[in-house]
Parts: structure tokens; C-alpha cells; sequence
């Protein structure tokens, strides 16, 4: 089959064994690469006997089709085990180079179970792969480690996904780095790492990717080349990052403030993209085979922030250290970006925890005497910088913030002033300020992921008609409204399995030739909701294996208070009427919150059917 290298490398750290199996084509046919081939391959593997941070646990780095090819904006990969921080389905994405290195050394995934006695590394070549020690490495920050295993290897073009200080704590939203500042941030997949004392896994290949027809894919490139040229919004993206639209999501309420509660933030040109470009941006930096180039290296001159060399910062972080905590301080803000990358932190989980200690310090919950004698002060982001490496090193007042909101509510009584959805922390996008991220936020399999279907980003005009997918009022909550968060929900878990980058608006059209040219198999605008539609029940089908229902699925009470102000003003989610019309148009059983067993075996998921309804005829 196109687009594959047709193997699997399994790796079981406890015994040291490594043997590479054959990719299973037919599970790979149904929910083609990604996430999506991660969770077939994870159903057999995961039950709810298993720690996410015990040596059970396997953790998954898997690529798709496109990656690796020509294939505009499709060089991510992503990795997915038991969320250590939700104890639900854990999946994140990353770009950068190194998806496409684990093709050219000829695999389409790695599997990795057991934990090694010491640190070590996995180090993977078209050769073979082999565990190296790592104990000279254990300690080291992310852009050391990358760079000691590059020198180690022989060779600058091996690329490196690691864990820093946060994965060695189990932090709970621990990321993995790679190339540079690239993470796959969420849910904690850092932390499965650190438990497994697995450093690094380093790649190295020169294999080359089969395509079905290169001629048909070089027709489609340079059909998204022409596309570019002219798209607005992929001008946009170059020129200022992730951050371009910052103006616009402040005034529309997109952009939370203070911790959710603010509805009005003045200074948000002070960390928008232009002022990004105008002062502290040195170049652009693009992922593999991108033509938007949307990566920022920046450079920081002043006191105290002074540091040459910086990724980023992008859109989420930019928020969560900005706005969130009521902070203009571009400076500041990108310092703080840098530490969670040199560390290893998931920056939406970090910020919005911080967020929360500030918001409980404003109240008089924390004192001086709990966060280490730091005064957590609106608007001033010194404390967040002070308590970063602390949160990576589970040090005093860290050690709380290392386990999230939710715990840190919990152990102060304010239980329903952590924004979390099933334990993960909100991203920069407020769902009243576009109500069907609501819907996204809530029946997310990860909990609140914005990587799950970005109905903002629709209601401000993107479209995809092919998909019956279009822009309409921000605040409506018709049905007509759930059924595009369902429709977008389900392209979002195609593109998460192909694997493409959400900020390429080429449009499905595009990508369904690009997938066609190849494999070497056509995909019909049915076939691309149809199969993102069985990707994501069956991700539903694993959270409900593992305890998760219908209780599960709501949003923070703080979010379902209207701002008096700002862009959002008088406007929330009514959850009462649009989950049960959610359940309704999905196909899930209102009592269990279970896909229905007819549901499962239309789509073809009879092995979830079969534990989820064991006694149904």
C-alpha cells in the first residue's frame, strides 16, 4: 500500500527485546494512520487495569500515509498511550522533521512497552534500532539532549524526541520535545516517558516513502502551491505566526482573560503577531515540506529576559501566559514559552494551573506561606517564570502545580474553580465566546482539545463546503449547529490520522487527492467523514472501557457564567439542550453515554461492541 513502509518496531524496555512486525494493512485501511491506527492498536493493548505510569502502559508513536511524502504540511506524528493526567485516552501531535525520519528508517510506528531498569535511549536507523544508555543524559534540558545525541550519533540530520526535567517528575502534563521547541504537549505523554526511564528515541533513515502516483501527487502540490500564493489566510500565517489573529480573538472574546473570568484584555496588541515581527522575531521556521512556514525564532535582548534564542512563542502560549494571566509582557511571555520547552511542559496545562494558583492567591485561598513566600499578582509574570522550573523539578510549591488544576482546587476545597474538561485544562479558545467548542470541549476523548474540531476557526469564515461544513453565528445553538461540531469532530480525527497540520486550510478537497495520489485509493467526502466518525467512537468506546460516561461530558462551572463584558457579553453554553441533542445526532446511548451497539457495528467497530454491550443480542 502507498504511503506506508508496511512495518511496526516493538520495543519492550523491561526485557530489552526490539523486533519489528508487519503493519496490519487491514486496520490500517479502516482508520489509515495517526491517532486513528494508535487507538486500534492501543484497544488491544490498554484495559482499565492499566497504570499510566506503570510499565503496562504502551506508549505509541505512530505516522501516517502523507508524512514523509511531498505531501504539503503533513511531516507530524503523533503519540498516544493512557493519559497519566486524565487517566483517559492520550493522544498529542508534533511537527517539526521527526515523523518523517521514523519513515526514511523504515517504519510506520513504535510501540513501546515495560520500563528499563536505567535511562535509556531508543535509537532507530534503517539499519535496526538498539537501547543506549542515558544516564550521562538524564538531567539535561530538551535542547541538550537533542544536541548530545546528534553528536553521539555521528550525524546532524538525526532527529530526536525527548523528555527534559518535567518527564523525569512525572509532571503530569509533561511534554515531548523535538526539533528545537516542536511538542507534542498534551496529556502528558512526557510523563509516560519519564516512567519508562526512556530519554529520547532518535531517528535517522534514508529510505524513501512509496507513492502510488507521484505524477498525481506532483499535480496536487502544485495546486496547493497556487492555492497559497493566494490565500489570505495562509499569508497571514507566515508572515505572523499562529498569533496573526490575536487582535480579533481579544475583541470577540475568543481569547480568555484571567483565568476565564475577565472579558475584556486592552493590551492585546502588545503580544500580537505584528508586534512579534516588528520586535523580537529573527526568522520564520517551517515543518517538513511546508510551504506556510508559520515557527517563529525569536531573540530576547532586555533584562531580565535576555536570551538569544527562542522557539516561538505561538497562539496558545502566547494566551495562556498572556492574557490569561493578565499579562502584556511580550518579553515575559516568550521567556516563559522558553522555559516549558527547555523543560518539557505542556504550556496550555502550565498556564492555565498558574492561572489558577493567581486567581486563589487574589482571593485570599493562597498565601505567601503556600506558594513559597511568591506574590501571584494579576499582570505580573515573574512569579510564573520563578515557579516554572519548580513545577519541572516537583520542587516546593511545584510539586502541587506538577498535578494540575484539579488537584490544586481539590486541595484547597474550590474544587469547581478548576477549568478542566475530564481532568485536562481548557485550551485558549472560550466556548462562549463560540459556543460549539462547548460541545468539542466536553465529548472530547482527551477531554478539552481544540485539536478535536475548531468550530472558532469556522465561525470567524473557514469552510469546507464539500463536508457541509460552514461558518454561521458564533453564539448559535440550533441543531443544525451540533451537527457541524459532529461533522467537523469527525474530519479533525481523519486529518489527526493522516497526519496533517490544522493550519493548512487546503481545503479536504486537496487532501483527499494528496491521500488518493498516495495509496493508491480514492476517498469520497463520505469516506472522509465516515472514517473519522469510526476513529472517533472508537476513541470514545476506549474512555467508556476505562470508566468514562455521560457524567463526564460537561464543562467547568465557570464557564457556564456569562461575562458582563467584552465579546462574549450575556452569552454561554446551554448544555442542558445541546448535549442531548449531541447524543442524539452521534448515535450514543443517553443513560451510558456509550456509542449505541448498533452505532459500533455500522462503523465496523465489533470488537468494542462485542465488550461494551456483552450481553446484548
Amino acid at each position: 500500500m502507498g504511503g506506508t513502509m508496511g512495518k511496526i518496531l516493538r520495543v519492550d524496555l523491561t526485557t530489552g527485546d526490539i523486533h519489528s512486525e508487519d503493519l496490519n494493512a487491514a486496520w490500517a485501511e479502516q482508520f489509515i494512520g495517526g491517532a486513528g491506527l494508535a487507538a486500534r492498536y492501543l484497544w488491544d493493548l490498554c484495559g482499565p487495569e492499566t497504570d499510566p505510569l506503570g510499565p503496562d502502559n504502551p506508549l505509541i508513536f505512530m505516522t501516517g500515509p502523507l508524512v514523509g511524502t511531498a505531501a504539503p504540511a503533513c511531516g507530524r506524528f503523533v503519540v498516544c498511550a493512557r493519559s497519566p493526567q486524565t487517566g483517559l485516552w492520550g493522544e498529542s501531535n508534533s511537527g517539526g522533521f521527526w515523523g518523517p525520519e521514523l519513515k526514511f528508517a523504515g517504519y510506520d510506528g513504535v510501540i513501546i512497552t515495560g520500563k528499563s531498569p536505567k535511562p535509556i535511549y531508543l535509537a532507530i536507523t534503517e539499519s535496526g534500532a538498539s537501547l543506549r544508555p542515558a544516564g550521562h543524559l538524564w538531567g539535561l534540558d530538551t535542547y541538550e539532549t537533542q544536541q548530545r545525541i546528534k553528536e553521539e550519533t555521528g550525524d546532524r540530520r538525526t532527529r530526536v524526541a525527548c523528555i527534559g526535567a518535567a518527564g523525569e517528575s512525572l509532571v503530569k502534563y509533561a511534554a515531548i520535545m523535538n526539533d528545537h521547541g516542536r511538542a507534542a504537549g498534551r496529556t502528558g505523554m512526557g510523563a509516560v516517558m519519564g516512567a519508562k526511564s526512556l530519554k529520547a528515541v532518535a531517528v535517522l533513515g534514508h529510505k524513501a516513502v512509496p507513492v502510488a502516483d507521484p505524477q498525481a501527487l506532483n499535480e496536487v502540490l502544485q495546486d496547493v502551491l497556487a492555492f497559497i500564493q493566494e490565500d489570505p489566510a495562509s499569508m497571514l500565517f507566515h508572515l505572523m505566526g499562529t498569533a496573526n489573529g490575536i487582535m480579533l480573538q481579544a475583541d470577540i472574546g475568543d481569547m480568555p482573560i484571567r483565568h476565564f473570568a475577565g472579558g475584556v484584555f486592552p493590551n492585546a496588541l502588545d503580544i500580537s503577531g505584528p508586534i512579534i515581527s516588528e520586535t523580537i522575531l529573527v526568522r520564520r521556521s517551517a515543518c517538513y515540506r511546508c510551504p506556510i512556514g508559520c515557527g517563529r525564532r525569536t531573540s530576547l535582548a532586555r533584562e531580565p529576559h535576555a536570551i538569544p534564542g527562542v522557539d516561538g512563542p505561538e497562539y496558545e502560549t502566547i494566551a495562556s501566559f498572556g492574557s490569561l494571566l493578565d499579562c502584556a509582557n511580550l518579553e515575559g511571555v516568550t521567556h516563559a514559552n522558553h522555559l516549558c520547552n527547555v523543560y518539557g511542559l505542556d504550556t496550555i496545562s502550565c498556564g492555565v494551573t498558574l492561572a489558577l494558583a493567581y486567581q486563589m492567591f487574589e482571593a485570599g485561598v493562597l498565601k505567601e506561606k503556600d506558594t513559597g513566600g511568591l506574590r501571584l499578582e494579576w499582570g505580573d509574570i515573574r512569579p510564573a517564570i520563578a515557579l516554572i522550573p519548580a513545577i519541572a523539578r516537583r520542587e516546593g510549591f511545584g510539586a502541587l502545580l506538577a498535578e494540575g488544576s484539579l488537584a490544586l482546587a481539590r486541595k484547597f476545597g474550590v474544587e469547581d474553580w478548576a477549568i478542566h474538561v475530564k481532568g485536562l485544562e481548557v485550551p485558549m479558545h472560550d466556548p462562549r465566546s463560540s459556543i460549539g467548542m462547548a460541545l468539542v470541549y466536553a465529548t472530547g476523548p482527551r477531554g478539552a482539545s481544540h485539536m478535536d474540531g475548531d468550530v472558532y476557526m469556522v465561525d470567524m469564515g473557514q469552510t469546507q463546503a464539500e463536508l457541509d461544513i460552514f461558518p454561521g453565528d458564533r453564539f448559535d445553538q440550533s441543531p443544525e449547529k451540533v451537527g457541524t461540531v459532529i461533522r467537523l469532530q469527525n474530519l479533525h480525527a481523519l486529518t489527526n490520522s493522516l497526519i496533517s497540520c490544522s493550519n493548512a486550510f487546503f481545503g479536504s478537497h486537496r487532501f483527499r487527492a494528496m491521500y488518493a495520489a498516495v495509496v493508491g485509493r480514492d476517498m469520497s467526502p463520505q469516506d472522509v467523514l465516515t472514517i473519522g466518525e469510526r476513529v472517533f467512537n472508537l476513541k470514545r468506546a476506549f474512555i467508556n472501557r476505562l470508566g468514562a460516561d455521560r457524567r463526564d461530558d460537561r464543562l467547568p462551572a465557570p464557564l457556564l457564567r456569562p461575562l458582563p463584558d467584552g465579546g462574549t457579553e450575556g452569552h454561554v453554553p446551554d448544555m442542558e439542550s445541546l448535549l442531548p441533542e449531541y447524543y442524539r445526532q452521534r448515535g450514543w446511548d443517553w443513560a451510558t453515554g456509550k456509542p449505541t451497539l448498533d452505532k459500533l457495528r455500522e462503523l465496523g467497530l465489533n470488537e468494542a461492541a462485542n465488550e461494551l454491550w456483552r450481553n446484548a443480542p
